[in-house]
């Protein structure tokens, strides 16, 4: 018998959520008049067109349409179903919710059936590596490793660290026995297939296993680490690009790491997760590496939801100044507010606190370089002022930094630190700027052009007369169960023309038989379809007018029957013509009879 969470739990819960302190936690909002607005969480954008209401305690995006109240915003933003969004709400306000009776069924999932069965497979082996690595004499040398490393059991626990069997199958059976499905199996990198015989065998085998989870906090893959490097294998190996783990999206620590650096409003990015996790044991939690790739777009976007400003952490070998160097670029043109922190001697953060301690990183990481102190210290790199050439070189990189970026006062204080380095007169950087200045206006003119002929921003669909309609009679519906119930017993019980709204239609009468009240929010939260839920939000947030009610529902059913009647005309005269050509002349007489009827119903109205 499946347990339902009580009504008046569920009305507790969300009236004790407040939706501005949830959202949040997700994304940077600021306020503007009586809302809050943000860049939208459900798709790509430059500019905020997220909004919260705190007073109607919804959200709504004005770009792509996503919208709904505190856990429809769960439900979407974590990819859980509606109990478990319930369940994870009440934790933050001290209500525990048993939801293992729950019925899954009906979850809501942005991942296939095939993915989720991925997703279980990598939770399983996880915990699995995790009792191997802390409960077994095989784990031992291991587990005695990451203490020698500074790892706590508290650090190894919160972390999920595991270690992998030296044998070559114990997982694969393992997974067998579960049931899974050993072909998708190789697919998300768990174990790999021979090619001569057709058997199967671990990927991962004598080594700490370190979980890599989505924001979600849900493993997605693994990084494991040899204890003893061997010349045959790599230190590390990573699972490849699968279904469920893409490198360009993923960054390691995000979900913990979340609620930290939208309190601190930055966030420190690395180049790998041991130096998060050496950086997480000297105390900083805001710290996120990218997963063996550059930075991305994807990454970025993902930063630009929940802070303004990132402070680069990357290893201080000369790769590391490169990868620093495109990683600020990236941001900067992102309009992020950028640090760098340069670590000496070519160490890597994790290296750089096991050789000085973690308050001496912590300094570090606290007093780092701004961006253009940062580029024109790359630009330094390799320069030899002796030579004419390497000054006329610095001079050029650096102004070109700053043309089109740089405030009045950061453009003459660096141009001042210039002419100091470099002896070359103020005079004489300022007339270069001035003509790289006037070069950059010149493009950046006619890029702006070309961009506001192919731009692809994305823009609000304009409605047409017909969907107008069904958005307003919706709107009525929500608000009112009567409007629903006269319209069922009418002898037009089924009004609208679009399938989603026919879809929404047939799900509100359900909800009014089982609730018997008008409740737009707890409907919401019934729907296991987000893109039904963006045109209930919709209509929810159309004016109404109270006193015209009546006349506003009867234009709305008046023109949608009007238009099913069109709809209909054009088809009878499509299939009259068809018979026609077919020599079916019966069947076409009576079609064009049925058509010239529906013309007078259609003209009488």
């Amino acid at each position: 018998m499946v347990n339902k969470i009580p009504e008046e739990l569920i009305e507790k819960i969300r009236t004790e959520s407040d939706i501005v302190d949830v959202i949040s936690e997700y994304i940077q909002l600021t306020k503007r008049g009586r809302n809050w607005f943000g860049l939208c969480p459900f798709h790509n954008e430059n500019t905020p067109s997220f909004s919260v209401s705190e007073d109607k305690q919804i959200f709504h995006c004005f770009g792509c349409g996503a919208g709904g109240n505190v856990i429809t915003f769960v439900m979407d933003i974590e990819n859980v179903s509606f109990p478990e969004a319930v369940s994870k709400l009440g934790e933050r306000i001290g209500i525990h919710i048993d939801i293992q009776n729950q019925s899954m069924d009906n979850r809501l999932r942005s991942y296939s059936k095939k993915e989720e069965n991925m997703l279980d497979a990598h939770q399983f082996v996880a915990e699995y590596y995790h009792h191997l690595l802390m409960n077994t004499e095989d784990g031992e040398k291991a587990l005695n490793y990451l203490f020698k490393r500074g790892f706590t059991r508290e650090d190894i626990e919160s972390n999920g660290i595991g270690y992998s069997l030296p044998n070559g199958d114990s997982v694969t059976v393992l997974l067998k026995r579960k049931g899974f499905s050993l072909d998708e199996m190789v697919e998300c990198g768990l174990i790999i297939q021979r090619e001569n015989d057709h058997t199967y065998f671990d990927r991962f085998r004598g080594r700490i296993m370190f979980p890599i989870r989505n924001e979600s906090g849900k493993v997605i893959g693994f990084s494991g680490r040899l204890i003893e490097p061997k010349e045959s294998e790599a230190k590390y190996l990573n699972s490849p690009e699968t279904p469920i783990f893409r490198k360009s999206e993923v960054l390691f620590n995000l979900d913990k790491a979340r609620t930290s650096i939208r309190k601190k409003r930055q966030a420190i990015l690395m180049e790998g997760f041991m130096d998060v996790l050496a950086a997480n044991k000297a105390g900083i939690d805001n710290a996120v590496a990218t997963m063996g790739t550059s930075l991305t777009k994807e990454h970025i976007t993902r930063l630009k939801r929940l802070v303004r400003k990132v402070v680069i952490c990357y290893d201080g070998d000369h790769a590391g100044w490169e990868a620093a160097k495109r990683a600020a670029e990236l941001l900067y043109n992102e309009q992020m507010e950028v640090e760098v922190v340069v670590l000496p001697e070519q160490l890597d953060p994790d290296a750089y606190i096991r050789n000085y301690g973690t308050e001496s990183f912590v300094q570090m990481v606290e007093k780092p370089h701004a961006y253009m102190s940062f580029m024109m210290m790359y630009a330094r790199r390799n320069k030899n002022f002796q030579f004419e050439n390497d000054i006329l070189q610095y001079i050029q990189e650096v102004l070109e930094q700053l043309v089109g970026r740089a405030s009045p006062i950061e453009r003459d204080l660096y141009i001042k630190e210039l002419a100091k380095e470099t002896k070359v007169s103020e005079e004489a950087i300022y007339a270069q700027f001035r003509k790289l200045d006037a070069d950059f206006a010149k493009n950046y003119k006619r890029a702006d052009q070309n961009n506001s002929i192919k731009s692809i921003d994305f823009h609000p669909k304009n409605l047409n007369a017909t969907e107008r309609a069904e958005r307003l009679l919706l709107s009525h519906m929500l608000f009112d169960m009567e409007v629903v119930k006269h319209i069922i017993e009418s002898d037009d019980p089924q009004p609208f023309v679009h399938d989603e709204y026919i879809a929404v239609f047939v799900r509100l009468i359900g909800f009014c038989e089982e609730h018997g009240t008008s409740d737009y929010q707890r409907f919401l939260e019934i729907l296991d379809d987000a893109e039904l839920r963006k045109i209930v939000m919709e209509a929810a947030l159309v004016e109404r007018d109270p006193e015209y009610k009546d006349a506003e529902i009867q234009d709305c059913l008046k023109h949608l029957k009007k238009h099913r009647l069109e709809l209909e005309i054009e088809k009878l005269m499509h299939d009259s013509k068809e018979a026609e050509r077919m020599h079916e002349y019966d069947k076409a007489l009576d079609l064009f009879q049925r058509m010239v009827q529906l013309k007078r119903t259609l003209s009488a109205i």
